[in-house]
This record gives structure tokens, sequence and C-alpha cells, in this order.
């Protein structure tokens, strides 16, 4: 994590694509990029071996929602359909 803490740095974080993860390379090598101007006004970097680490971790967290979705008692909202 890179805090945006000059004017400098801020200017250039926002010219960066905003909220995903991106590849790019420097140095010939692959680094993955979140930038994040707006709210935490930093920049995310990390090697191949973190990137993986961060798509295992949002894995789980999608399996967790799932889980959570599946165990919410949906029935007694009633029937589904047209005419809320």
């Amino acid at each position: 994590m890179k805090p945006a803490d000059t004017p400098e740095r801020l200017a250039h974080l926002k010219t960066l694509t905003q909220l995903k993860v991106v590849p790019h390379d420097r140095n010939g090598k692959v680094y993955y990029v979140y930038a994040d101007a707006a709210y935490t006004q930093c920049l995310y970097a990390g090697n191949q071996k973190a990137y993986q680490r961060y798509e295992n971790l949002a894995v789980k967290q999608n399996i967790a929602q799932m889980n959570e979705d599946a165990s919410m008692d949906w029935g007694m909202w009633g029937p589904w359909g047209m005419g809320w």
C-alpha cells in the first residue's frame, strides 16, 4: 500500500484505472495494481504471488457469501413474482 501523500502522487493516482485490479509491467516484471483515489487515496500493488493470495481470498469470500445467501429463510417472504 502506497499513500498518495503528495499532490503529484494524488494527481497520478487519479489517472489510473480506479477500483479494479490491473496488471502492469515494470522493469520486465508483472505487478498487479489497484488504485483508489476517492476513498483511501492509496495505490495497492503486488506481485504474482500477492495476486494469487488476493484471488484465493476473493474465492473464499464469494463462497462464504453464497453459503450465507443459501441459509437465509426466503420462504418467510412469501411467493416471488410480479406484482410486488
